[in-house]
């Protein structure tokens, strides 16, 4: 069988996966898009002025469809990972012919879906924010630099969320990782504000984090500005997805971890 053909397969059956629960896919990313921008963006958003005239709503834009993308193509990962380990399955696929590295592009490939998808869902809930404020919608100013690091970005976390649902053991494993480090990542990353109104120590230290560079290459992408280099922004979002890819190898190629 064609090696492409058994990756088409498995990822058709992992977005499958995901979309039986649309709820969870759909439903809540728009009622989170929706109150994010209710109370920052319009009751909020006036109230806070950034440099090169900016409208907040429209800064924040940007920030929240990076959150969306990233948090969906780890969370795809992970509880496809775990829900696997908990029927066992994990060591079934193991005998079939996929190579490693099919199994994790067909599961990152399928996170990244989701995370694109979720990250649409919110570019529109945003652009319908937007004209009702502004009276029209918020341009696109670098569609390639914004498909860069949308790809990029969501590859590298469904490939972080491979590694992380292979070293959990439980459900609790994964969710202490998400909500104890991946979500203040997030958040310090430059989601709700800019790196020019921080302290000179949380500038410094924001260099250091990879969702830093990827939430300002999205939003780069979408305004056209950002708080950093461009270049060094693509260099550092590259070099992270190839990380998380050797993680993600890594942690497949790990027998005793197939099972829970």
């Amino acid at each position: 069988m064609n090696r492409w053909l058994q990756v088409q397969g498995l990822y058709k059956r992992e977005v499958a996966r995901f979309l039986k629960v649309p709820l969870q896919t759909v439903g809540a990313p728009i009622v989170n898009s929706i109150l994010y921008l209710l109370i920052f963006g319009v009751s909020l958003g006036h109230s806070i002025r950034l440099e090169n005239n900016i409208p907040y709503l429209a800064f924040l834009i940007p920030g929240l469809i990076a959150m969306s993308l990233i948090k969906n193509a780890f969370d795809n990962s992970t509880s496809a990972i775990m829900g696997q380990k908990y029927v066992n399955e994990l060591q079934d696929l193991r005998v079939t012919p996929f190579s490693l590295q099919q199994l994790c592009a067909a599961k990152t490939l399928s996170s990244l879906t989701r995370g694109l998808f979720v990250g649409l869902i919110t570019y529109c809930v945003g652009q319908t924010f937007y004209y009702f404020q502004m009276g029209h919608f918020l341009p696109i100013a670098n569609p390639l630099v914004l498909i860069y690091f949308l790809i990029f970005g969501g590859l590298a976390f469904g490939n972080l969320g491979i590694a992380i649902g292979m070293w959990s053991k439980s459900f609790e494993h994964v969710g202490a990782v998400s909500m104890l480090i991946l979500l203040p990542l997030i958040y310090l990353g430059g989601v709700f504000f800019s790196l020019e109104g921080m302290h000179s120590f949380w500038q410094s230290t924001s260099h250091f984090n990879p969702l830093f560079f990827i939430i300002n290459g999205i939003r780069y992408g979408m305004l056209g500005s950002t708080d950093i280099h461009l270049g060094i922004a693509g260099v550092v979002t590259f070099a992270f997805f190839l990380v998380c890819y050797i993680l993600a190898l890594f942690s497949l190629r790990n027998g005793p971890r197939y099972m829970r």
